[in-house]
């Protein structure tokens, strides 16, 4: 079972680094994708899923109960919708700039396969197969390695909830109109 929480974490790790790359640099310091009319749509989406990754990630990832569990499943699958309303919604919003390039397409897939091996890692970790079928398993509460995700997990939090916040604030107009005054005041990148 530690194979899994290992697995997990490394996956979890890479999807945060792409995540903070795409999301955070990409989408909103450099194409700034909030300012673009025909992007809002997209930022929403991206906002929504930014909300969600961090309840995800403390309900399957810190927390140990069953009902967080439960919660943290439906959450996924709100979360494999919007990525598909995301994912459609693409084309459209990147025509300022000549369409979605195709390395960041790439770097979308990667980012988002890292996000979902991590779940369905940690999700194999809470389940067991037995002749009745399927069932929730506490046996990964003894495991060295589930306080150690756990550690990761909470200490990953702060940013995605900041990351979060950040599309949200940029999901209003008084956002953008702070962003806009601000964000030429700042030299980096």
């Amino acid at each position: 079972m530690d194979i899994l929480f290992l697995l997990a974490m490394m996956c979890l790790a890479a999807f945060m680094i792409l995540a903070i790359y795409d999301g955070l640099y990409l989408h909103i310091w450099k194409y700034e994708l909030f300012n673009h009319t025909e992007s809002r749509f997209e930022h929403r989406t991206h906002t929504v899923r930014a909300m969600l990754f961090p309840l995800i990630l403390w309900l399957l990832f810190v927390e140990s109960g069953r009902p967080a569990f439960q919660l943290g499943l439906a959450l996924v699958l709100t979360d494999l919708v919007v990525l598909g309303v995301d994912a459609y919604s693409e084309k459209d919003s990147r025509r300022f700039m000549g369409g979605l390039p195709r390395w960041e397409y790439i770097i979308h897939l990667f980012a988002n396969a890292f996000h979902f091996a991590a779940i369905v890692l940690i999700v194999a970790t809470r389940l067991k197969i037995e002749a009745s079928g399927l069932i929730y398993s506490t046996a990964f509460l003894q495991r060295h390695a589930f306080r150690l995700i756990q550690l990761i997990a909470v200490n990953l939090l702060p940013g995605a909830i900041l990351l979060g916040l950040i599309h949200l604030l940029l999901a209003s107009d008084t956002g953008r109109r702070l962003w806009n005054k601000t964000r030429p005041k700042i030299t980096c990148c």
